[in-house]
C-alpha cells in the first residue's frame, strides 16, 4: 500500500483552500487504489492547522518549531526531502502557488523525483503517475507521463478541485524530530503585504456582475455598473478588463485575481477561461451573456444567452430609466 503526500500550505495562523483542494484529488486517488493519505505541517504554532485536517487524511505529519515561523524554501525543502526519503510517498501533492514554485523545483533537486507543475489533473496507472495540464493557452488538455520513478512530484492548480470532505474517522498525529539542518535560514521575513484592497470586497458579495472582454469598449463599464447597483450587487471583471486598466485589480476574479462564492454570477462578455473560472468554485447560480455560443463559459453556467453584451446593456439602461 503506498502512500499520498499533500504538503499542507497556511498563513497567518490560516490553512490555504488550495491545502484541502489537494486533499481532496488524494483521498479520490486513494480511494481509487487503496492507498493512504498523509498531510504535511511545517510551521510554529499549528494546533489548530491539525484540527482543521484530521478528519479528512490518514496521517497528519506535524513540524511545529519556531524555526519555521516564517516560509524558508531552503529548510523546508530540507526538511521535505529528509520526509519523503523515510517514508518513500508515491506521490507528494504541493499547491501551484508562489509559495509551492520556490519550493518544488528545489525538493525535486533534493529527491531526484521528476516534478510537474501547474497540473489540472493527476491520474495513477499502477505504480506510475501521469499529469494532465493546459497547453495553448488553455484550448487543450495535455495527458504527460512522467519517467520512471519512486516517487513523483506535482504543483497542482487553485480551484482545480473542489475542497476534500470531512471524513468520520481522525487521522493518526505524528510528531517526529526535526532533522539536522545543514543550511542555515536564507531568508528575513518582514510581514504579509496584502494586495488588491479595494472599496470594494468581490469576495463577499452574494450577487457579482461581473464583465469581460465582450463589453466591447470602457464606456460600458458604466452601465454594467449601474445594473449591478439596481440588482443589489457589486461589480467585478475578468483578467483583460484589469490589464485594460478600465478596472482596477480588487474587482478581478480567478486565479490572478479573488476566488469568490456569490449565490448568483451574471457574466458579461466572459470567454470562461480557466483562470477565470477556477475562481467561480463554490459559487450558487452562474448566468452567462456570450455573443459566442461556443464559449467555455457556457459549459459551467446554469443559465446563458447568446447575444451582444453592448446591446444588452444599453436595453437594460433604457428599461431601467423607464422604470424609474
Amino acid at each position: 500500500m503506498a502512500e499520498i503526500m499533500v504538503v499542507a500550505e497556511h498563513r497567518e495562523g490560516e490553512l490555504r483552500e488550495i491545502t484541502l483542494q489537494m486533499l481532496h484529488k488524494a483521498a479520490q486517488l486513494s480511494g481509487e487504489r487503496g492507498h493512504q493519505t498523509a498531510v504535511v505541517l511545517l510551521g510554529s504554532g499549528l494546533e489548530g492547522l491539525v484540527d482543521q485536517v484530521r478528519d479528512r487524511t490518514d496521517t497528519v505529519v506535524v513540524y511545529d518549531d519556531s524555526r519555521l515561523e516564517h516560509f524558508d524554501p531552503g529548510l523546508h525543502a530540507e526538511i521535505l526531502a529528509a520526509l519523503i526519503a523515510q517514508r518513500a510517498p508515491l506521490l507528494t501533492l504541493l499547491g501551484h502557488t508562489p509559495w509551492s514554485m520556490d519550493l518544488a523545483p528545489a525538493l525535486a533537486v533534493k529527491t531526484g523525483y521528476p516534478l510537474a507543475t501547474d497540473c489540472v489533473d493527476i491520474l495513477l496507472e499502477g505504480d506510475r503517475a501521469k499529469a494532465v495540464r493546459q497547453i495553448y493557452n488553455g484550448k487543450i488538455f495535455a495527458r504527460m507521463a512522467f519517467r520512471d520513478s519512486a516517487g513523483y512530484l506535482a504543483t497542482l492548480r487553485a480551484g482545480a478541485f473542489p475542497a476534500a470532505e470531512r471524513a468520520r474517522s481522525l487521522a493518526e498525529i505524528v510528531r517526529p524530530a526535526l532533522p539536522a539542518l545543514s543550511l542555515p535560514a536564507t531568508r528575513e521575513f518582514l510581514g504579509y503585504e496584502e494586495t488588491g484592497k479595494g472599496e470594494v470586497d468581490i469576495a463577499q458579495a452574494d450577487l457579482l456582475v461581473s464583465v469581460g472582454r465582450g463589453i466591447g469598449e470602457e464606456d460600458n463599464i458604466a452601465p454594467a455598473r449601474e445594473l449591478a447597483g439596481l440588482l443589489g450587487g457589486t461589480l467585478s471583471c475578468s483578467r483583460p478588463i484589469v490589464d485594460k486598466r478600465w478596472l482596477p485589480k480588487y474587482h478581478q476574479v480567478g486565479t490572478s485575481g479573488k476566488s469568490v462564492r456569490p449565490k448568483v454570477y451574471l457574466a458579461l462578455g466572459i470567454s470562461g477561461a480557466f483562470q477565470h473560472v477556477a475562481g467561480l468554485n463554490g459559487t450558487g447560480t452562474i448566468i452567462a451573456v456570450n455573443k459566442d455560443k461556443k464559449a467555455p463559459i457556457f459549459r459551467v453556467a446554469q443559465y446563458g444567452a447568446v447575444t451582444d453584451v453592448p446591446a444588452l446593456l444599453t436595453a437594460l439602461r433604457t428599461e431601467a430609466a423607464k422604470q424609474s
